[in-house]
């Protein structure tokens, strides 16, 4: 009975979930549709714009977060790397973070899709002949910037969580081993507990960044929230009140998030003062 409940409550979470997804972007669509109707664009059109930026928004918050997820994997994986002893994990850690601290995102982006596609071509022609699609129609410009973005973001999530874990004071370590806790149960049980409440806000502020990062997609030709803008502008020759209804949804989008991190952020405290 208490695996039936539990898979209960994941279902109605999922569910409540998809219901606030859809009314979330009903109201937004309706929000840009009234401002359209106030800046007078051609009443025939404004239901057909309002849904381009609603469906450029569901893309661009859709990309945010896979790629945020994705990217703490990594941030996770190589911020751990980067303080093993073993040269092994440790420099191939390091040369992920400074490489792609080191070169733009738009580059990074550009590479993804136009470069990556060519250096993976040999490696897929065994895939190819299995009849899998060509790279090239695997590799969509979505999926080229979720890749992209994801090791962005990956990286420098890699340096905030190092940093929180050496902020954790060198004797709770040697405090817990000496009680007989192996290594990994001090960084489950004593370290990863304590390093979650320094490194919550910075991974917030990388989230939030990544959003506003994500419109970069558009030079790939993917439609997402600015692509959307520039098509309308091409229609209409409006570029202000577009413009200012892309800033305005991405203002949206970036408060909600907030919101939503500060509350993940309060919780966190929460547990870590219990």
């Amino acid at each position: 009975m208490r695996y039936l409940r539990m898979v209960a409550i994941v279902v109605a979470i999922v569910v409540g979930l998809v219901a606030l997804w859809f009314f979330f972007f009903y109201m937004l669509s309706e929000a840009v549709r009234f401002y359209l109707t106030l800046a007078k664009f051609t009443p025939s059109k404004v239901a057909f714009y309002a849904d381009s930026i609603r469906r450029g928004a569901e893309v661009t918050l859709k990309l945010t977060v896979i790629s945020s997820i994705a990217g703490l994997v990594l941030g996770l994986a190589a911020g751990i790397s980067k303080l093993s002893k073993n040269p092994i994990f440790r420099h191939p850690a390091s040369f992920y973070v400074w490489l792609i601290r080191g070169t733009p995102l738009l580059v990074q982006i550009l590479f993804a899709y136009n470069a990556l596609p060519q250096l993976l071509e040999p490696v897929w022609k065994p895939f190819e002949r299995l009849g899998v699609a060509p790279i090239q129609d695997v590799l969509t410009e979505y999926w080229a910037a979720f890749i992209a973005l994801s090791f962005n973001v990956g990286a420098y999530n890699a340096e905030v969580i190092r940093a929180g874990i050496l902020a954790i004071p060198r004797g709770q370590w040697e405090a817990a081993q000496s009680l007989g806790l192996s290594q990994s149960q001090v960084m489950r049980y004593i370290v990863v507990p304590q390093a979650l409440r320094i490194v919550i806000p910075p991974l917030v502020n990388n989230v939030v960044a990544l959003l506003k990062d994500s419109s970069l997609a558009y030079t790939i030709g993917l439609f997402e929230l600015v692509m959307a803008g520039q098509r309308i502008i091409s229609a209409t020759f409006r570029p202000v009140p577009v413009y200012l209804a892309v800033a305005g949804v991405y203002l949206l989008l970036t408060t909600v998030l907030t919101f939503f991190t500060n509350w993940l952020e309060r919780r966190f405290q929460g547990l870590g003062a219990r």
